[in-house]
């Protein structure tokens, strides 16, 4: 695995500061039952990283400190986290909107039964990767036999009441290039995806995130081996969009690492980047989640690197899909 971070940290990207912290997005554990080429975690099976016992309860202390309104869990497969289920339950009985990041093929791993019925039942939203409607794509990104089961999870999680007006379930798919390029305009790509996925499976999804592939981790390292790091980050910086600057993620969210510790967004967790320290903000070396129980994050800058110019090139980027700067 090649390093990016000594090739990302010289930087002429425009400084950030936070605003109001509305969603808590929580990193459950690096382990996955897949091994995606795109992944900027590059989680998989053989991963031992997992959240504990009490960081979970942390977790549900800062939310009810912070009076956060979204919990998004991601991964690796957040589901593989033993805790999954009952955080989940704690913090809808807070009244908080849970958002699980789900790679759909883990509905069906041993271990997993009734989880679709699981989430339906706590009215969780499921964010599903799917980077494309044709088999050979998906295949060909997330690994063979990825295609069959996506789809027949999709058809389960709608059979459940999933984007079935008046259940309140949504389900959302998130679509990331194949290669070093931006992502197409997501309006026009989301009407392909409904489009083909009703016609051919019966297949209905609220929302597609069209999400900007960023040059860490996996995808940093492949871009590396083949000569197109350098050229990638010109594409991006030059496709740098002023109105995006204004909405990107980091402004009202936190990414937690599998240990509790804080950063900016899941991309500078993956670098290693933890949340700035000092100033009027006596947080620890290390900022933790239980600093987050007594000092309000509002107004500290961000930490910033070229990686963040694939959150505002063209019609931007964020895990919830294009930026409303586009």
């Amino acid at each position: 695995m090649h390093a990016t971070l000594p090739l990302l940290e010289a930087t002429t990207f425009p400084a950030l500061r936070r605003g109001t912290l509305t969603t808590l997005q929580v990193n459950l554990g690096y382990r996955c039952n897949q091994t995606c080429v795109h992944c900027h975690v590059n989680a998989g099976p053989n991963r031992t990283e997992m959240m504990d016992d009490a960081n979970l309860d942390l977790v549900i202390e800062v939310l009810k400190a912070r009076s956060i309104k979204v919990l998004d869990l991601t991964g690796g497969a957040p589901e593989l986290n033993e805790g999954f289920r009952e955080l989940v339950r704690r913090a809808r009985a807070l009244g908080v909107h849970v958002m699980d990041r789900c790679n759909l093929t883990i509905l069906f791993e041993p271990g997993q039964e009734g989880l679709a019925q699981f989430l339906a039942e706590q009215k969780v939203e499921v964010v599903a990767s799917m980077p494309c409607y044709s088999l050979e794509n998906v295949d060909k990104q997330r690994g063979k036999g990825v295609f069959d089961k996506s789809i027949a999870a999709l058809q389960q999680l709608n059979a459940l009441g999933y984007s079935k007006p008046g259940t309140g379930l949504k389900l959302s798919l998130v679509y990331n290039p194949q290669g070093a390029t931006l992502p197409p305009e997501q309006r026009q790509l989301q009407a392909d995806y409904k489009r083909e996925l009703m016609a051919h499976f019966g297949i209905a999804f609220d929302e597609l995130f069209v999400i900007t592939n960023m040059p860490i981790q996996r995808f940093g390292s492949m871009l590396i081996s083949k000569g197109q790091f350098n050229s990638y980050l010109q594409l991006l910086r030059d496709n740098f969009s002023e109105p995006n600057h204004a909405t990107v993620m980091c402004r009202n969210l936190i990414s937690v690492d599998w240990q509790g510790n804080l950063h900016d967004c899941d991309f500078n967790q993956q670098l290693g980047l933890p949340l700035p320290t000092g100033g009027a903000l006596r947080m620890a070396a290390a900022p933790h989640l239980r600093d987050l129980l007594v000092q309000d994050p509002a107004g500290r800058p961000v930490r910033t690197a070229e990686h963040c110019y694939g959150c505002t090139a063209g019609q931007g980027s964020s895990c919830g899909g294009a930026l409303q700067g586009a």
